[in-house]
C-alpha cells in the first residue's frame, strides 16, 4: 500500500479516463478509482458504493444520476457518506475498522461511473 503523501501527489494527474472498468454490481469506474482502489488496497470502497446502487436507493430521482461519495477515516475508522448535493446527506455508514490511509476522499457517481472529482 501506498501512504496518503504519495496517493496525494498521483491523484492530481488524473483528469480524465480513457478506460472505463466495470464493477460486477453493475456500475463502472475510471481510472483514477481504479489507481486509488489499488494504491489504497481499498477495492472495498467500490463495492460499497455499488452495493447500495439498489432499486430502493434509485428511487431516489436525486440520486440516479449523481451522487456524491466522501469517506473520511480518523483513528482507523471511517465513515462513509452519500450525498444527492451539497450537504444534503441522504446516506451514511459508520465503518468499524479501516487502514485506508487518506483522511479525506471524495467521489462522484455520474450516471453509474465512479470518478474523482477531478475526473469530472
Amino acid at each position: 500500500m501506498k501512504n496518503a503523501a504519495q496517493i496525494t501527489a498521483e491523484l492530481k494527474y488524473f483528469t480524465g479516463s480513457e478506460l472505463i472498468y466495470k464493477h460486477w454490481l453493475g456500475i463502472q469506474y475510471t481510472e483514477g478509482v481504479k489507481y486509488l482502489a489499488d494504491a489504497a488496497e481499498a477495492y472495498w470502497l467500490i463495492d460499497a458504493i455499488a452495493s447500495y446502487q439498489t432499486q430502493k436507493f434509485l428511487s431516489n430521482s436525486k440520486l440516479k444520476d449523481f451522487q456524491i461519495w466522501s469517506l473520511l477515516v480518523e483513528n482507523q475508522s471511517g465513515t462513509l457518506i452519500c450525498e444527492c448535493d451539497t450537504n444534503q446527506e441522504v446516506l451514511r455508514q459508520e465503518i468499524e475498522y479501516t487502514n485506508f490511509p487518506l483522511a479525506t476522499t471524495k467521489l462522484y457517481l455520474v450516471q453509474k461511473v465512479l470518478m474523482l472529482t477531478s475526473e469530472n
